[in-house]
């Protein structure tokens, strides 16, 4: 315990001068994150537990599926922005925040699974899969594996409209490693997060403050095996040449200041070049770009992208 108070001491100290303030609280086990609503959790079939929060009501479900190395506290304004009209559910994907940890394969399809079972398990007939990011790729999957459970589908700054070459998909599989992920530094975290907007705003800092306090987690290690099983498992799973297969009505959503898609190092270039060529592929496909956001547009532009989510589920979006 004397060692887990002098890190978190330690590490708060580094945080302040790197311009965060929030004071750090190591973690025992990743179930101890703070999140903003109460948690529940549903048993899979196969024994797996999927954490997800439940609010609202409406005719409409909106199931909320987060990226990579993120959880579902990233829906936070969503969830508040939408509970009016909607019953919102926004799950952790096996492998972060609450959910169940283990030597999971990280495919698309293995999560698709997962969002087909939690379907299921939580009796909600037919709904709209809002992704962001990884989640965008593995709610195209799921509409495609299993389209008697998915009516629309919501993508914002999805993956899987970018892609790589053979040699590319190999530079992902080699640079992104348990250990690496394990070992990333409080200064790199930082400046990881931050990528992920146009401007961080202040209220984005929990994000840092949540990642560092994981490290301590009797979890983590099976946070740090899941982020390259997941990576290998985008860039194994390519949706680029099934996006003509859609057919349910899509929203498409991204910041016109997003500096993960395109991926910088292999396709720099325009992101609304990546987003226009995706959604043109997809049948029944709106596309909005969402000025002064980055990657993380849905948390950096709320009242925007809340906006358009509203009116694409009533069917009015233009």
């Amino acid at each position: 315990m004397k060692k887990l108070y002098f890190l978190g001491v330690v590490i708060s100290m580094i945080l302040s001068a790197c311009g965060v303030q929030k004071e750090l609280t190591p973690l025992q086990s990743m179930d101890e994150l703070p999140y903003p609503y109460e948690v529940k959790k549903v048993e899979l079939p196969e024994g797996i537990k999927v954490a997800y929060v439940d609010e609202g009501k409406g005719d409409q479900t909106l199931v909320f599926i987060h990226g990579l190395g993120s959880y579902l506290p990233g829906w936070k304004k969503n969830i508040e922005g939408l509970k009016g009209q909607f019953r919102c559910i926004a799950i952790d994907l096996p492998g972060y925040g609450k959910s169940s940890k283990g030597k999971y394969e990280g495919s698309m399809r293995f999560y698709a699974k997962i969002v087909a079972e939690l379907i299921d398990e939580l009796n909600l007939g037919k709904v709209t899969l809002v992704g962001h990011s990884m989640g965008g790729q593995i709610s195209i999957v799921t509409a495609l594996a299993y389209p008697d459970k998915v009516d629309k589908l919501v993508l914002v700054a999805p993956a899987g409209f970018e892609t790589f070459t053979k040699g590319q998909r190999q530079w992902f599989r080699e640079v992104m490693t348990a250990n690496g992920v394990k070992l990333t530094t409080v200064e790199q975290i930082k400046i990881n997060l931050a990528y992920n907007f146009y401007r961080m705003p202040k209220d984005a800092e929990f994000m840092i403050t949540d990642r560092i306090n994981m490290r301590t987690a009797a979890d983590f290690d099976a946070y740090c095996y899941i982020i390259p099983q997941c990576v290998q498992g985008m860039v194994d799973d390519p949706v680029y040449e099934f996006l003509p297969q859609i057919q349910q009505p899509t929203l498409v959503l991204f910041g016109e200041n997003d500096n993960l898609i395109p991926n910088r190092f292999l396709n720099p270039g325009a992101t609304e070049k990546v987003a226009q060529d995706g959604a043109g592929r997809i049948p029944h496909a709106t596309l909005h770009m969402v000025p002064k956001a980055g990657h993380f547009v849905q948390f950096e532009q709320p009242d925007a992208v809340n906006g358009y989510i509203l009116q694409f589920a009533k069917g009015s979006v233009q």
